[in-house]
């Protein structure tokens, strides 16, 4: 077993092509391909089976993955060390679609960048992000729980040897344009809002019940919106009269007064917390991150979560 194998290995369940992951490493596709046939002799497991969608990992892969990426970061640590590029830091999250994460990944940046650095914010599908920190690709994630999806996102990061850490709880509100007919009431119940498209973050194929990030996504909705990406949703709400339901947090400075909070008429509780896998112990960036994501989540007013407590 070779670190260059592993390298492929990466690569390959990155990309999902042989061929392409060929490209990106500028190596022939045949050579790739007979390096990863080796290895799975040498450990007697498949770790790839070929499909419609490409080369997706076998169990026995998801696990390998894991392992491997951690060897390549720890030599790659090693290397910038000890070849002139010392002092380089690295760090990633996965999270769902927060502006908190956002700021406190700014802060991140102004406070830790300095010369040298490589950092990466990743905003992601709930499965993905789980996927993330489970191989090692992102040091931290960031989440909700609530007491609809919380038994089955405590048996994927238990089956992951992952650690959930509440970090604030909300009550879920609605994301309207300040313009929205909805806009100036105290507060809106789902009856309200069913005559308007929602907004929701598209969650794949996989578990989107369990993994979405918005609370009531299991009530049918005549008006529905998938997206993927965050700014998209600011145009939605104030060109459609569309809504999402989420946290509530928005910072003022992020998206100016365009877009308000309401409260939703709800016993749901979103508990946000931080996953981190539990054989990792957390990098001097990933530290600052956390007391980042804390302070910011502080100056929002946000309360606290307790240590246990999910809902």
């Amino acid at each position: 077993m070779t670190l260059q194998q592993l390298k492929y290995v990466l690569a390959v369940a990155e990309y999902g092509s042989v061929s392409l992951a060929a490209r990106k490493l500028f190596v022939s596709q045949p050579s790739l391909t007979e390096a990863l046939s080796s290895l799975e002799r040498e450990i007697r497991r498949t770790l790839f089976v070929r499909g419609p969608r490409g080369m997706s990992l076998t169990d026995e892969g998801r696990k390998f993955l894991g392992g491997a990426r951690q060897v390549v970061e720890q030599m790659r640590l090693l290397e910038d060390r000890y070849s002139g590029e010392s002092g380089k830091q690295y760090f990633s999250v996965s999270t769902q679609h927060y502006t908190f994460t956002a700021s406190a990944f700014v802060e991140l940046v102004r406070q830790c960048g300095g010369d040298n650095y490589e950092f990466s914010l990743l905003e992601e599908r709930t499965g993905k992000i789980l996927e993330n920190v489970r191989t090692f690709k992102s040091e931290i994630g960031v989440l909700y729980m609530s007491r609809a999806n919380e038994a089955v996102l405590r048996k994927l990061l238990q089956e992951s040897r992952l650690v959930f850490s509440p970090l604030f709880v909300a009550r879920p509100h609605v994301f309207l344009f300040r313009k929205h007919p909805l806009a100036k009431r105290a507060s809106v119940a789902f009856a309200d809002l069913e005559a308007y498209p929602g907004v929701m973050f598209d969650q794949g194929e996989e578990n989107p019940f369990y993994f979405a990030e918005e609370v009531g996504s299991e009530r049918p909705m005549k008006k529905c919106l998938h997206v993927t990406d965050r700014a998209a949703v600011v145009n939605l709400l104030m060109e459609l009269d569309a809504y999402i339901v989420t946290t509530g947090v928005l910072p003022s400075y992020l998206h100016g007064r365009d877009i308000v909070a309401v409260p939703l008429e709800s016993e749901e509780v979103m508990t946000v917390g931080v996953v981190r896998h539990a054989d990792r112990r957390l990098s001097e960036p990933g530290r600052a991150f956390l007391t980042s994501l804390t302070e910011t989540a502080a100056k929002l007013g946000l309360a606290k979560a307790g240590p246990e407590t999910a809902s």
